[in-house]
């Protein structure tokens, strides 16, 4: 049996790391410390490894780091990682807000060391419950069990696979696309179903690595959609539109996600898009169409063999289908919202007619009980598009920790 902890984390990606880093620099000046650890079911951090692809680049600024927007004098921030690194300098040079990808996991990790002492890698979380009306329980597949007067779960994103679809040694989702693409020996068709920026990456990734390769882009828009990135949009990504988002009528919410989906969801980087134009009329004028971007369409089924995998292509147009063998088919899909895994817990959670968890500003639970359940990620709906995203991910962590530091009924050291 382990101490009794302010805090139990379940999960430990960008979110969490997050949440410790704000806690690690609360108690090196509180007198009272708060007690936390958070429980990670990998064996070491890690976000995303599956879509590192070398040349690929964030969607957000630098500055949108684990602390910055918090704390900007935090010893934490993705400078104080390059000055640690060797590549301050270097960097300014570059003269650009958007680091690579591998550069910002390498950042992860680099804060994910510093705070290691408070997470326990290799421990999945299988059990919640309350004990007490203000203490919790949560046990691992280990069969250790943890006690705490708060839990906070940020348990990421889930692959989203289209229905009828079944994932194989074949059929991909983009999430495992560099740990296996290295087994995909001279492949004569791949077939990347999506219309994102991860789906045109993959493309792009692909044509390049497999020059005898043909790579058919299928996606139901008319071509790939520029993300909006401009100034005044991205004022939907700040902390105080979070305030605005929450306090708005359900129909301005809706209102609000349909006017700015178009700042993350289904887009696609302008540089990239206009990359892969050049590549199709290079081909057209070359006579060697080796890159099909089959546009207004949908993929409705996945027909496996033993020597490969049938695609079947329906035009959004037409009704018309058109069957493409493969020797992979990935689903760039994108991913939907993981819902916490609360087991007895959740029969004290309200939910709202929609049967979605009611959720405070604070991130907090409604619940008939006084210990608190925090959510990091699952509170679109409440909290609008930052909900699971970067963008505010430093405030959100620093929100978090402000609502247990003012509602944990009993401040608790670690005492058994």
């Amino acid at each position: 049996m382990h101490p009794i902890y302010d805090v139990v984390g379940i999960g430990f990606g960008p979110s969490n790391l997050a949440l410790a880093i704000a806690l690690t620099e609360h108690n090196e000046q509180a007198e009272t410390p708060v007690t936390a650890v958070f429980l990670e079911r990998q064996q070491a951090f890690g976000w995303h490894r599956g879509m590192l692809l070398d040349d690929a680049t964030m969607q957000v600024s630098f500055l949108k780091d684990l602390v910055t927007m918090r704390n900007p004098a935090s010893r934490f921030s993705f400078l104080c990682y390059l000055k640690d690194r060797g590549r301050l300098v270097d960097f300014v040079n570059h003269k650009n807000l958007f680091p690579l990808r591998v550069e910002f996991h390498d950042y992860f990790e680099w804060a994910a060391a510093q705070v290691d002492d408070l997470v326990t890698y290799g421990a999945e979380a299988v059990d919640v419950t309350a004990v007490e009306d203000d203490l919790f329980e949560v046990t691992t597949a280990a069969g250790d069990v943890y006690r705490a007067r708060n839990l906070i779960f940020a348990t990421g994103l889930r692959p989203a696979v289209p229905e009828g679809v079944a994932l194989s040694d074949r059929v991909w989702h983009n999430s495992e696309f560099l740990h296996r693409v290295p087994g995909l020996k001279d492949p004569k068709r791949c077939v990347v179903v999506g219309a994102g920026q991860s789906a045109a990456e993959a493309v792009a990734h692909l044509h390049r690595e497999f020059p005898g390769a043909e790579i058919c882009s299928v996606f139901s828009r008319y071509g790939y959609s520029p993300a909006d990135d401009s100034s005044f949009a991205n004022r939907i990504f700040d902390p105080e539109a979070v305030d605005h988002y929450f306090g708005a009528p359900d129909a301005v919410k809706q209102r609000l996600m349909g006017y700015h989906r178009n700042t993350n969801y289904s887009v696609v980087d302008v540089d990239l898009i206009a990359q892969l134009y050049r590549t199709t009329y290079r081909e057209k004028v070359l006579g060697t169409e080796r890159l099909k971007m089959m546009n207004m369409t949908r993929l409705v089924a996945v027909e496996e063999s033993a020597t490969g995998a049938r695609a079947v292509i329906q035009s959004l147009v037409t009704g018309e289908q058109e069957f493409l063998d493969a020797d992979l088919v990935l689903l760039a899909t994108g991913y939907d919202e993981a819902t916490p895994a609360l087991g007895s817990l959740d029969a004290t959670c309200a939910r709202d007619a929609a049967g979605r968890l009611v959720v405070g500003r604070d991130y907090r639970i409604r619940s008939t009980l006084r210990g608190g359940i925090y959510l990091q990620g699952g509170t679109e709906h409440s909290h609008g598009i930052t909900s699971s995203l970067l963008s505010n991910v430093a405030v959100r962590s620093g929100e978090i920790l402000a609502s247990v530091l003012t509602n944990t009924p009993v401040p608790v050291l670690a005492t058994a």
